[in-house]
This record gives C-alpha cells, sequence and structure tokens, in this order.
C-alpha cells in the first residue's frame, strides 16, 4: 500500500504548480487551468484521507462535492472568457480594462 505521504507530496507539488501557473500565466484560459490543478490538489488530499481512513466516506463525498463545483466553475468561466474575448479581442489579463462609461 502506498503510505500517505506520498500521495500528501503530489499533492503539495500540484497544489503549488497551480499557484505557479496562476501567478506566472497571462492568458485566462492557462489561469483557469491553474485553478483546475488547485481543486484537482484538493481532491486528491480529501481521497487520499479516505483512503487512510476508510471508516467513514466524507472524503469521497467532499471530493465528488469540489468535481461538480469545479465543473460548473469551468463552465462559467469559459463562458466569460468567450465574451471577454468578444469584447476585447484578447484574453490576455494584461490588456484587458475595464470599459469606462461616458457620463455627460
Amino acid at each position: 500500500m502506498v503510505p500517505l505521504s506520498h500521495f500528501l507530496l503530489v499533492s503539495a507539488v500540484l497544489f503549488c504548480v497551480g499557484v505557479a501557473v496562476i501567478i506566472t500565466r497571462r492568458n485566462a484560459i492557462v489561469v483557469l487551468m491553474g485553478i483546475e490543478l488547485i481543486l484537482n490538489a484538493a481532491n486528491l488530499n480529501l481521497v487520499a484521507f479516505n483512503r487512510h481512513y476508510p471508516e467513514n466516506v466524507q472524503g469521497q463525498v467532499f471530493a465528488l462535492f469540489v468535481i461538480v463545483v469545479a465543473a460548473a466553475e469551468a463552465a462559467v468561466a469559459l463562458a466569460i472568457v468567450l465574451k471577454v474575448f468578444q469584447q476585447f479581442k484578447t484574453i490576455d489579463l494584461d490588456e484587458v480594462r475595464p470599459v469606462e462609461k461616458n457620463e455627460e
């Protein structure tokens, strides 16, 4: 059986890669992929602890909940990215500026 520490190490690496992607990249789709990496790291932790302590299934239930939330987040975020691209013709987060309203 694989020890719990190996699962936690892989999860920590996934989390760190996700944070690094969010901080360093300016492309909106790549930032969303970084968020997905962070959510997958949390799922790996939940399932690993559930495997280590099998008397309850709370880890699997929370992991399923996180998967559902991640799917909804991906759908909404992709719709937002498409609208931003339609408006600004770019998905580079540095080039997207809020539209100023003209007060007359």
